[in-house]
């Protein structure tokens, strides 16, 4: 079990009527529990939550006006990610289920249809389950460099692979697609999660559904997977952006914050 305190705070110049579409709240999860939260929104706008069933991600929308914005967040969340058999399998894919079948397909940012030969090429003679996932993790870990700024947000895993270069969002997406490519259904997971460096910020993993449930890798190496506070779950980067805009203004501030305490019997820090 790990006990995290998280933070966000963005702000921004509104220059049109704007309508503003958040995903910064720590989702609604089986394996994470939320003991105290508060979010905050500058006055004058309305705004509405809603909750995806399927994903457990949740989301803020609302309009604002011309001005200043700011948006902050603040949870304490307990965290109970188990360790996984190291005996996992590969599900055949007739045997996949109908809810997870779509996590088998290429999508905007993961062209595993693309780059499914050269994939089979390099993984495909490897034994099938957890130890090959493991093996393309251990690849992209020593063969693409970490480098804030070398992509922006319409790369896709194809340009990674190609460039050898890239930030957390595109490892997760070079993981996702080499598991599509060997059929193996995988999909992004963004959150909260203490690490040294670059500066904290949201990080991005994957996750490969072996053995009948799913499994979190991160290909960075950045942080332990079973501290991260999920926040968002997708296909890929568009279904867990932080923010969705839909107007003209700047971003004047951005801030993520994640402080880890040791697993102790306390009243809640934070107000509901």
């Amino acid at each position: 079990m790990h006990l995290s305190t998280v933070e966000t705070v963005l702000e921004y110049q509104v220059h049109s009527p704007t309508h503003f579409c958040f995903n910064i709240e720590a989702a609604h999860w089986p394996t994470q529990k939320i003991l105290g939260e508060r979010l905050g929104i500058s006055s004058g706008v309305t705004p509405h939550s809603a909750v995806d069933r399927a994903s457990g991600n949740r989301y803020i929308r609302f309009d604002a006006a011309p001005g200043p914005l700011k948006v902050s967040y603040q949870a304490e969340v307990e965290v109970n990610t188990p360790d996984p058999n190291p005996a996992l399998r590969e599900t055949p894919v007739g045997e996949v289920p109908d809810e997870i079948f779509p996590y088998l397909l290429a999508t905007r940012y993961c062209e595993s249809d693309v780059l499914c030969g050269e994939v089979v090429r390099m993984f495909g003679a490897l034994p099938p389950g957890i130890g090959r996932v493991r093996a393309l993790v251990e690849w992209i870990r020593e063969h693409i460099a970490y480098k804030p700024g070398s992509t922006h947000s319409t790369t896709t895993a194809q340009e990674v692979f190609e460039q050898r270069a890239g930030v957390c969002r595109d490892f997760a997406h070079l993981g996702i697609t080499f598991c599509r490519a060997l059929n193996i259904p995988a999909r992004i997971v963004v959150g909260y999660v203490w690490f040294d460096e670059p500066p904290q910020d949201f990080h991005a993993v994957f996750e490969a559904w072996l053995g009948g449930r799913w499994v979190l890798f991160d290909p960075t190496g950045m942080a332990p997977v079973d501290r991260l506070v999920r926040i968002g779950t997708g296909r890929d980067a568009k279904d867990v952006a932080f923010a969705t805009i839909f107007g003209q203004l700047q971003m004047t501030r951005k801030e993520v914050m994640v402080l880890e305490h040791d697993p102790r019997p306390a009243s809640p820090v934070l107000a509901i």
